[in-house]
């Protein structure tokens, strides 16, 4: 199982960087995808980040973690990748576990991928999580869909995908490693 975490022109840094560095912590694979045809891929606020690799040449895995950084223009531009939103797609109907912070949140809504389901997004986008029950919450996990509200929160979401995916004990000492 490795962490698949998207890269879009327009990307807020911290919700890719952030969990990005939680999860190696933890041990976990993780794997910097950019779908924009470059590796070089340039953040919200103009910080370029080298993707490991470009949509085109990755191998997905059955058991990949699919992870959205919002951001804008960054979610806008996820959202235009089409073979992203099928990957997502096949993700979802496979009971695979799939998370997006921030705007992000908004794909899986429009996708139809949050009805009936408790979701969080960024102030101003909760229109776009079609079919969800609005959450008071900074992060949610509703089944395998993992939703959090914005870079604020990018490092306690990281941890609590850690907790889900490696326990709870781990995710505590990196917690505290990090004086959190």
């Amino acid at each position: 199982m490795k962490i698949c975490i998207f890269l879009a022109e327009g990307f807020e840094e911290i919700e890719a960087v952030a969990p990005m560095d939680i999860f190696r912590r933890a041990g976990i694979e993780v794997l910097t995808i950019s779908v924009t045809g470059n590796k070089v891929v340039s953040g919200a606020h103009s910080v370029p980040v080298v993707a490991d690799v470009l949509f085109e040449n990755m191998v997905f895995s059955n058991d990949d973690f699919l992870f959205l950084p919002g951001g804008l223009p960054g979610t806008t531009n996820l959202e235009k990748h089409e073979g992203l939103k099928n990957l997502i797609q096949q993700r979802y109907d496979s009971g695979g576990e799939i998370a997006a912070i921030c705007a992000a949140p908004s794909i899986f809504g429009k996708m139809k991928l949050l009805a009936d389901k408790e979701a969080i997004c960024y102030p101003g986008f909760e229109q776009t999580l079609e079919g969800a029950r609005l959450s008071q919450s900074k992060i949610v996990k509703a089944d395998n869909v993992f939703t959090a509200k914005a870079a604020g929160v990018a490092i306690e979401f990281a941890l609590s995908i850690v907790a889900h995916l490696k326990g709870d004990e781990l995710s505590q000492s990196i917690r505290e490693g990090i004086f959190l």
